[in-house]
């Protein structure tokens, strides 16, 4: 006769306890979110250092409330950096929005897979709300779709996934890039090297990218791009797609879309367009004429995490025609059957339009935020940070001891540290300004990155923080130069 197993509740927490715990951790969160203007933005650590302080012995009895707490404290104010802090301005990594860590605990404590419309009826139908609504921003038609995903990586990848299997015919998926002539894919020299690693991931090889110069603004060349896109077609390779720029990782530079199109169209490729950082633009009333253009796109990628502000991750993949998706994702798997009653009233199933199968509920950080804010005030602040840059670029030129590297573009400003006596020293400048950005990530007080242009190094703020204000810009100039004087007078 069958025995009756005894219950095992060890890891089924009452609502008191995790009453207890939530409220420990909001108050953790609400602490940081008051502290942190203050708090140093980074500082100098050493992986075995941190590792000691953050990486105990697993337990063979499980810590109490309080002792959690205070290990998520020293995580927190010892052994972390702060993308929210007000003076942190490198990469292109948003500030995370208050409804959007709020949101993560609902998601999480929901736990609903997205691979599946029956397992999240109310989470698939934000995703596909929100997807709808971002492809409208970019003037996409009825019809376009898309899906939330890891990041830009994998968000541009789905964008060439489609590429590849449209150049290559319904073979693709079976046969992979035997099934046909060799393919290409084009992109500017400034373009982000995830799309070599997306054309590796796919079996054409980063060779298969071909990097087109770009001009005295960072654009890629239209007349360049031609001009390799007959010789290719002469060589019997076939052009998959173009994959154009809205705002480049360096510089923000925005390809010119428009021309892109017309050889789009002329050549018989599909024009993907990573939008990751300056896609948002299309919210600013000031910037939104600088993507025309990107609603001729057959796709596009946009990070939510970048200048949406949410936190990470919300790459989010966007597709003209919707249909395309499961042409490129499906997989038939026994234990996801229905029958056709529930398959009539059913929505997508989002394991057929993507590289996942198990899917967590990344959509409703980036949708509570929107509703929070609404449209209006994202706009603004969008518009807000694109002044900024322009400011730091207006103050750079007024001081004897900078000069910009490039024109301001989208919210980017790229400098550096040039004081007169080392000016026409091109090497010696470089490493210089490879010093002081050390120092000024080390510092605290402020935090930027880098960028390399024309062979030259210099310093990049990249504005996508609310938080950010005009005193902050002033700050990375002072801390520049002061860390400058004391490394040029220390030889």
């Amino acid at each position: 006769m069958a025995q009756r197993p005894a219950p095992v509740r060890d890891l089924d927490w009452d609502s008191d306890r995790a009453r207890d715990l939530g409220g420990e951790l909001v108050e953790l969160w609400t602490e940081l979110l008051a502290r942190m203007p203050e708090l140093p933005v980074g500082r100098e650590f050493r992986a075995d250092e941190v590792r000691e302080r953050v990486v105990p012995a697993v337990p063979d009895e499980g810590m109490t409330n309080a002792e959690l707490v205070a290990y998520l404290r020293e995580l927190v104010f010892e052994n972390s950096i702060y993308p929210g802090h007000p003076g942190f301005l490198a990469y292109v990594s948003g500030a995370g929005t208050v409804p959007g860590a709020g949101a993560d605990l609902i998601a999480s404590a929901l736990n609903q897979n997205l691979g599946g419309f029956r397992l999240s009826p109310g989470a698939n139908q934000i995703e596909t709300g929100l997807i709808a609504w971002l492809a409208s921003r970019f003037g996409l038609p009825d019809g376009a779709g898309g899906q939330v995903v890891a990041g830009g990586a994998m968000a541009n990848f789905v964008g060439l996934k489609i590429a590849r299997d449209a150049a290559l015919g319904p073979d693709a998926r079976t046969r992979g890039v035997a099934a046909g002539p060799p393919l290409a894919f084009y992109t500017s020299s400034e373009a982000h090297v995830v799309q070599q690693r997306g054309a590796d991931m796919l079996g054409l090889g980063t060779d298969a990218v071909r990097s087109i110069p770009v001009d005295g603004e960072e654009r890629m060349r239209v007349d360049a791009l031609a001009e390799t896109l007959e010789r290719d077609r002469a060589d019997g390779v076939v052009p998959a797609a173009v994959l154009a720029t809205a705002g480049t990782t360096a510089t923000g530079a925005i390809d010119p879309l428009p021309e892109i199109a017309g050889l789009c169209e002329r050549f018989g490729a599909r024009l993907h367009v990573d939008a990751c950082y300056g896609g948002p633009a299309v919210l600013a009333d000031d910037l939104r004429p600088l993507l025309a253009g990107v609603e001729r796109a057959d796709s596009i990628a946009v990070d939510a995490h970048k200048w949406l502000y949410t936190p990470l991750l919300g790459g989010c993949a966007l597709v003209r025609d919707a249909a395309l998706l499961p042409g490129a994702f499906s997989a038939d798997a026994s234990v996801i059957w229905l029958d056709e009653e529930t398959l009539r009233i059913h929505g997508s199933d989002y394991v057929h339009h993507g590289p996942d199968f198990s899917r967590g509920f990344a959509a409703l950080r980036i949708w509570l935020s929107l509703l929070a804010y609404g449209t209006r005030a994202y706009g603004r602040r969008i518009s807000h940070d694109a002044a900024l840059a322009r400011y730091l670029g207006e103050l750079v030129d007024e001081h004897e001891e900078f000069e910009l590297m490039t024109p301001v573009k989208l919210s980017i400003c790229c400098f550096r540290y040039a004081p007169p006596q080392l000016r026409g020293d091109d090497q010696a400048l470089d490493r210089l300004n490879e010093r002081i950005m050390v120092a000024i990530q080390a510092d605290g007080r402020v935090f930027c990155s880098n960028a390399v242009l024309a062979g030259r190094f210099g310093l990049r703020a990249c504005i996508v923080n609310f938080r950010t204000e005009a005193e902050h810009m002033e700050l990375l100039l002072d801390v520049a130069a002061e860390h400058g004087r004391r490394l040029v007078d220390a030889g």
